[in-house]
């Protein structure tokens, strides 16, 4: 069977827009978490987020969502970074996979306050189909010219996980020739109320596997990634950052919001993603965590990390990069596997800031603040959302 090899990355965050700020913003341990501009705040306990800055919509995509701006500009730089015009891909042989949480829903709240008042309807006749989930993969397949298969995946904070996972499968069945999957999320009202009434979100800052967390950060961003089978990228000289060996998925069947206990959907993932990679656990040398700095979610993957790995737990470097972006939905772990995919190619892996004082029950290698040194030839990016969703997938360095 051939490898699944990524060839092209492309990223937005509060930390940098473009691969190369991303990924400098990373290492560099930069805070992208500041007071929200977008919308007022001051009904809300807190008042920050992981807020992209600075952001411009490609020309054309003014109209658009949030989203689905976000989206384009970044599928543009992954195609452009895997060496592909957009303008000339093959239509009926590229498809998209794309993950999202809330969708456009800052375009939503828009309509909302216009249908407050009077004379709304010319404008609502023209907003609404803007402001549906799909028409986000539908604005990013007649901005490329895509004609092969375009999808939405809606699995909460794994959908980026799970649309590289299904992105895989369809280059494995030769349905299509080339792939792009990720994930894009804006910030809005409803993300920052939902987290509020849940009282999930820290005042100051996100501070993953410290004692003192007190919760996430809500964050937005995109990530889209270029795929395509080994055998196509050599043929054409692409450049390989990695190859998706493998990818997990389970449901812990457990709770809405809070995960199980014992870590069992997390352990299922990590273990099935490792099976489909053919390799053991003892093989990884990175993981990025899924890490939101709330008390439940970092124990509980900290337990889960120790089912899976043994007595080597504690000798696996991980870090989690929502301690620098704000936790950014379905973006999330398409932006985390962008970060693995550079620590592969270039020997150094992103650090957990905010890291202060040791937790007894999260007692792992967490990278502490400073970014290091390390061959990575196997990174793991672990992923879990609302309801159970969990999901893993193994990036492997291509000799």
């Amino acid at each position: 069977m051939q490898p699944i090899v990524i060839t092209g990355v492309g990223a937005i965050s509060s930390v940098g827009i473009g691969k190369e700020n991303f990924w400098d913003g990373l290492i560099a341990g930069r805070n992208g978490v500041t007071y929200i501009e977008s919308f007022d705040t001051s009904a809300y306990r807190t008042h920050r987020g992981g807020e992209v800055k600075n952001f411009h919509p490609l020309p054309g995509t003014e109209e658009l969502g949030r989203c689905s701006q976000f989206a384009i500009h970044a599928a543009r730089e992954a195609l452009a970074d895997a060496g592909l015009d957009w303008s000339a891909l093959p239509a009926f042989r590229t498809g998209l996979t794309l993950g999202t949480t809330l969708w456009e829903s800052p375009m939503q709240e828009h309509i909302d306050d216009i249908m407050r008042t009077p004379g709304f309807a010319a404008c609502r006749r023209r907003l609404v189909p803007l402001a549906v989930p799909e028409a986000i993969p539908a604005n990013l397949g007649r901005a490329l010219r895509l004609r092969g298969p375009v999808n939405l995946i809606t699995t909460a904070c794994a959908a980026g996980n799970y649309a590289l996972g299904h992105a895989a499968s369809l280059l494995r069945s030769e349905t299509v020739d080339l792939m792009l999957a990720g994930g894009s999320d804006p910030i809005s009202r409803i993300a920052y109320t939902g987290f509020s009434s849940m009282m999930a979100i820290a005042a100051e800052r996100c501070q993953p596997f410290d004692r003192n967390r007190k919760g996430m950060v809500p964050g937005e961003g995109c990530a889209i990634l270029v795929l395509e089978r080994y055998d196509t990228a050599r043929r054409r000289g692409a450049p390989i950052y990695a190859e998706l060996a493998g990818c997990g998925i389970s449901n812990d069947a457990h709770h809405m919001t809070a995960p199980h206990p014992e870590g069992r959907g997390a352990v299922r993932a990590m273990m099935r993603a490792l099976a489909a990679a053919s390799i053991e656990p003892g093989d990884v040398d990175y993981i990025s965590a899924h890490g939101t700095g709330t008390p439940a979610n970092d124990k509980t993957e900290t337990l889960a990390m120790k089912q899976v790995f043994g007595a080597d737990a504690a000798r696996k470097p991980l870090s989690s990069i929502k301690s620098m972006l704000g936790h950014t939905m379905s973006a999330a772990s398409a932006l985390e596997a962008v970060a693995c995919v550079l620590a592969v190619k270039r020997g150094v892996v992103p650090p957990t800031i905010n890291y202060e004082e040791p937790d007894p029950e999260c007692d792992l290698d967490y990278i502490p603040n400073q970014a290091r040194e390390l061959k990575v030839h196997i990174a793991v990016s672990n992923a879990y959302a609302i309801g159970g969703h969990c999901s893993s997938v193994v990036l492997r360095r291509v000799a």
